[in-house]
């Protein structure tokens, strides 16, 4: 997320999976299978990697690397720090090893996340950093301004994100239906933009609940920042998060936010202030924060104005970068 700031001033290296990934960054990159957690040819090509570039810090973002990148450090004497974006308890035996003693530091999106991981007991808090993420925001502004979508409806709800259960689209679809019979609107939409495995479901949900014209499911999109520069409202109904980026980028791009109290979402909508927050699967109150929002310009309006200003000025990319860098040449020195 940050490889490219943190690029500007320190050598940054990009080990990456997808040619769709790869593709966006103009810096040293080896497109590996990484297969699975004990993928040998990935783990022993990584470790070549590290060696003839010199690399001291590794930072794996996925769950699927932390044991690749984690095995890689200890094989070359690099630090491994692993990032974690979700809020997940560790149940399992072998997750102590994989992020504790694997790992040389943890970077968080969070405080939520980073309270989660000191509940395990065995995970020191001095070894976790909580750095939030970081927007580009002249690369934002740019992407948005590459198309334009016209507006979906006169007032627009967004989702973006996987079309899976644990994001919660049944959970905003059954309440906007609560909210249309309620109040006999008929000025509002939803925009699910994305793919995934729950797709028919919600789409089959929406049918069912005549409304099917009003939700609508436009798929996965390449730049979706035009999108949600065309929407009024930004909806996260997830049963976990740790701080979506999505969210971020639509509170930059003047979207009024609603999310529940997932994971860090409440470390940056401040609620009644610059948005509205609810528990996972209480419609009626979706309904009602809905109803608020759609019946109320003014209160969109400067819901999206305090969100907008929250993000420049807190969630700056450069911000994220200097704080990565700095917690690198501590975890680096200590080895």
């Amino acid at each position: 997320m940050a490889a490219r700031k943190l690029s500007e001033q320190h050598e940054v290296s990009l080990i990456y999976r997808k040619e769709a990934v790869g593709k966006h960054f103009d810096l040293p990159k080896f497109r590996l299978p990484c297969l699975s957690h004990i993928d040998l040819y990935t783990l022993f090509r990584m470790v070549a990697i590290i060696r003839q570039n010199g690399i001291e810090v590794v930072i794996p973002t996925k769950r699927k690397d932390y044991l690749l990148g984690g095995l890689a450090g200890k094989m070359t004497g690099a630090a491994m720090i692993l990032r974690l974006g979700a809020d997940r308890k560790l149940k399992w035996p072998w997750q102590r090893f994989m992020y504790h003693t694997l790992s040389n530091g943890i970077i968080v999106n969070a405080s939520k996340i980073k309270k989660t991981l000191l509940e395990t007991g065995y995970i020191p808090e001095a070894k976790i950093r909580v750095i939030y993420n970081g927007l580009d925001i002249a690369e934002l502004d740019r992407r948005r301004s590459e198309q334009t979508v016209a507006k979906p409806f006169p007032v627009t709800i967004t989702g973006l994100g996987r079309l899976t259960w644990n994001k919660g689209y049944d959970f905003l679809i059954r309440s906007f239906s609560r909210f249309v019979e309620a109040s006999g609107n008929r000025d509002a939409g939803i925009v699910l933009i994305g793919d995934g495995a729950q797709k028919k479901e919600f789409a089959k949900l929406a049918d069912e609940l005549g409304l099917a014209d009003r939700v609508l499911f436009p798929g996965f999109q390449q730049n979706p920042y035009s999108w949600l520069a065309a929407s009024d409202i930004f909806a996260v109904t997830s049963t976990n998060e740790g701080l979506p980026n999505a969210l971020l980028e639509a509170m930059y791009l003047g979207n009024a936010p609603i999310s529940t109290r997932a994971g860090g979402v409440e470390e940056v909508i401040d609620d009644g202030r610059n948005g509205l927050l609810l528990d996972y699967g209480d419609e009626e109150a979706l309904a009602s924060a809905l109803q608020l929002l759609v019946k109320s310009p003014e209160r969109r309006a400067e819901f999206a104005r305090q969100a907008t200003t929250r993000i420049v000025e807190q969630f700056s990319m450069e911000r994220m970068a200097s704080e990565i860098a700095s917690f690198c040449r501590e975890v680096a020195a200590k080895r």
